[in-house]
């Protein structure tokens, strides 16, 4: 059904012109600005913009009688070639505005889910692009056979397309079907995958934020990998996972999909399994762009903790970090530090205080560490095995007549299956963090 849907190719940019229904209190503006950078990033050159201030969206056409002719004289003065609105369209008001227009028509929604078909790379990422686009496609495959629906009427002509469309929805339904079954499927390996990360003792972090503020570059700059962070929003589709050091603790540190203003409530439930990710975090580093004026960056911020509370992940313990503190200046660096006293100020770019990030991550994990003091037989060389398998910190090792006397920090929940090799502690603990070796 790719062939089908709506799609802004990288390789013909289209001349978008953009409409808005501005209700009281919104900030239009703001979400105008967001949407010509989801043209951007699709490809796509923005030639104007209306915008209507009322209550509510018509009911029919979105946009009042007047507007819509005021529109269709802006579409042909500026030679456009789609029509974007900036909300979420009913089938019969995208049905409608096409009509009238004579020019395509796309939403929000099947915008985002274009970027979103451009840049999910692994299976479960396709899927889940697959799966939200059948059910955006479903109630609007009325307006898709229209044309064949007029022939009714005469002998030999009678109901083609309503058998058609029919026919269509029946595929769309099996085929929906079929693709929540994979993703159940692959929803219960990465669950196991996630069980076996939290067996051990390797914490984990996520990484959440709005899109484009920078995440991918600090988990490059945090890891010394190479994944993808171009400007572009939602460059970072499917969550990548990586582990990184700090003296001598390994930590797993996992980059999740960018969260945006508006985001359709049926985005969120179709990529569950991508957001669940954010769930698997012991600790959440909320990323916030510290270059944007004030009032977007609070808003900013609200966007994603309202995805984080759908989502089940508002309660998880969090970090705030303000990225891009290279491109602020000295005294905006203060006011950040008042009203943000807790946020931690870096730079993926430059490096700027991520040592102060990693000493803060691993402070937040200290407490859940305890010194235990082990006599190991020399007959039981698995029990070391299973300790630096899991990355336990050892602050201490001793080769012994009796066996291999070890100082290892350990979470209570691994501490009973060491108990019986336990010993008292009679050598001076490291401090929290640091490895002895």
């Amino acid at each position: 059904m790719g062939d089908d849907f709506y799609q802004i190719r990288d390789d013909a940019p289209e001349r978008a012109y953009v409409a808005a229904v501005a209700r009281p209190n919104a900030r239009i503006e703001a979400d105008l600005a967001e949407l010509r950078e989801l043209l951007r990033t699709a490809g796509c050159e923005t030639v104007g913009e209306l915008i209507q201030r009322r209550d509510q969206p018509d009911p029919k056409t979105y946009l009042g009688r007047g507007k819509v002719e005021e529109l269709e004289e802006q579409l042909r003065a500026t030679g456009s070639e789609v029509l974007v609105i900036d909300d979420e369209l009913t089938p019969s008001q995208q049905r409608q505005l096409e009509n009238k227009l004579a020019i395509r028509v796309i939403d929000r929604t099947a915008l985002i889910l274009d970027i979103f078909a451009s840049h999910a790379h692994t299976a479960e990422g396709k899927l889940q692009v697959e799966l939200a686009q059948l059910e955006y496609q479903l109630p609007r495959m009325r307006g898709m056979w229209n044309h064949l629906e007029r022939l009714g009427g005469g002998v030999g002509t009678r109901g083609p397309g309503e058998s058609q469309l029919e026919t269509d929805r029946r595929l769309a339904r099996d085929r929906i079907t079929l693709v929540k079954r994979r993703l159940a499927e692959t929803g219960k390996r990465r669950r196991l995958q996630r069980k076996q990360r939290a067996d051990g003792i390797v914490p984990t972090v996520s990484l959440a934020g709005y899109t484009n503020v920078g995440k991918s570059s600090l988990l490059n700059a945090l890891t010394g990998s190479e994944v993808s962070s171009r400007n572009r929003l939602f460059e970072t589709l499917d969550p990548t996972t990586r582990r990184y050091s700090h003296v001598g603790r390994d930590y797993t540190l996992t980059d999740t999909v960018g969260f945006i203003r508006k985001l359709p409530h049926g985005l969120v439930e179709a990529f569950a399994s991508t957001l669940e990710e954010t769930l698997a975090g012991d600790l959440l580093v909320h990323v916030v762009d510290a270059a944007i004026d004030e009032e977007e960056r609070l808003d900013q911020m609200r966007s994603v903790m309202d995805v984080l509370d759908q989502i089940g992940a508002a309660a998880i313990p969090q970090i705030v970090v303000l990225n891009k503190i290279d491109l602020v200046d000295p005294s905006e660096r203060q006011h950040l530090r008042n009203r943000l006293p807790d946020a931690i100020q870096v730079s993926a770019f430059t490096r700027e205080g991520l040592d102060e990030l990693e000493i803060a991550i691993a402070e937040h994990f200290s407490g859940l560490f305890e010194p235990i003091e082990l006599l190991v037989p020399h007959s039981e060389g698995g029990v070391l095995s299973s300790l630096y398998a899991l990355g336990a910190p050892i602050s201490s090792r001793e080769d012994t007549a009796d066996g291999v006397r070890i100082i290892a920090r350990l979470p209570a929940s691994e501490r009973d299956r060491y108990e019986r090799f336990r010993v008292s502690v009679r050598t001076p603990i490291a401090p929290s963090g640091v490895d002895a070796r």
